[in-house]
């Protein structure tokens, strides 16, 4: 799953630029038993399987070095959200820890992990997805990845709010103008149009970010 979204585009460019050092590990790898197992039944009954701890921990252990945080991806974990992408990017390793089935055993959640992430209330089939929304969201935060450092510090989410609306030629398109005050070549005038429509965005969008 992870050899499409991470081999195109910005995420390439960082690989091949050496900006960003990224390695996908089989869990697999770290079991001993001929079926190369790495979940089973829960106890005390119910649907479903889950992630073993043997293996997890091998693997992590095997991997993780003094500087290392390990996050799992996880429907219970905080809400992903740019500031965590900050947050993250400002880290010199990460571990992400993939689910699968119906989740971890606990011991993996309260004894190997340092963090716990989720991007939304929602149940997918499996954590790799989620690995790559918050691989993508933190690597172009690296420096030098969108070669202008400002394109990541000037966007939705950077201050709290929604981006502004932006426009690009021609000024005309099906009737619709651009904002003469775009077009005035006045920079203050500019800034202070484009922080009150943030704000008018937010307000209407996601009113929820303004608290």
């Amino acid at each position: 799953m992870f050899a499409g979204p991470l081999d195109e585009s910005i995420i390439m460019r960082a690989r091949k630029a050496g900006l960003l050092d990224l390695n996908i590990h089989q869990l697999r790898d770290w079991t001993h038993d001929r079926h190369k197992t790495v979940d089973d039944r829960p106890f005390g009954g119910g649907p479903g399987m889950l992630m073993k701890p043997e293996p997890l921990f091998e693997a992590v252990e095997s991997l993780k070095r003094a500087e290392t945080k390990v996050i799992l991806l996880s429907p219970g974990g905080r809400k992903f959200n740019q500031s965590i992408a900050r947050e993250l990017a400002a880290q010199k390793n990460l571990l992400l820890v993939t689910g699968h089935y119906e989740g971890f055993d606990e011991r993996v959640r309260t004894m190997l992990a340092d963090d716990e992430l989720s991007i939304g209330d929602y149940v997918l089939t499996n954590g790799a997805l989620p690995a790559m929304v918050v691989i993508d969201a933190v690597t172009r935060l690296l420096p030098g990845v969108l070669g202008d450092d400002a394109s990541s510090s000037d966007e939705s989410f950077s201050a709290g709010l929604l981006e502004y609306p932006q426009y690009t030629r021609p000024a005309e398109f099906h009737g619709a103008k651009v904002p003469d005050v775009l077009l005035s070549g006045n920079h203050a005038e500019i800034e202070k149009w484009r922080r009150e429509q943030a704000k008018a965005r937010t307000k209407a969008k996601r009113p929820d970010l303004l608290q």
